[in-house]
């Protein structure tokens, strides 16, 4: 029989699993507010896709920000950067960068301060 604490165990261990034990991205400089888009290959091959990688690449159909892929999937911030930074490097996804040349965009700023409050 299992109580509480072996819940929390298994809580604690799910991140780990899904990243493989890695706590960063492959990627390290993905921003929590680039956009991320299936590639065609994702679409093509997404059934064949594992648990959040799947559910990640179904997701993007649309495009989202990696803060919000996190706040949909109800999964760590840095967890959804290893898994979005692995797929873009598997070609599953494209990730669309801010441009950082350009003014800061305050309606910009207030969307990922809204989607950070909203994975509170």
């Amino acid at each position: 029989m299992t109580g509480p604490a072996d819940d929390r165990d298994v809580t604690l261990l799910r991140p780990y699993l899904m990243t493989s034990g890695r706590s960063a991205p492959v990627d390290h400089t993905i921003e929590i507010e680039a956009q991320v888009i299936t590639s065609a290959r994702g679409l093509a091959e997404h059934p064949m896709l594992s648990f959040e990688r799947r559910d990640i690449v179904s997701l993007c159909r649309t495009t989202m920000s990696v803060a919000e892929i996190a706040a949909m999937l109800k999964i760590h911030i840095g967890v959804a950067r290893v898994l979005v930074a692995d797929l873009a490097q598997l070609g599953y996804v494209v990730i669309r960068r801010p441009d950082t040349q350009t003014p800061q965009d305050l309606a910009m700023i207030e969307r990922v301060i809204r989607g950070l409050e909203a994975i509170r």
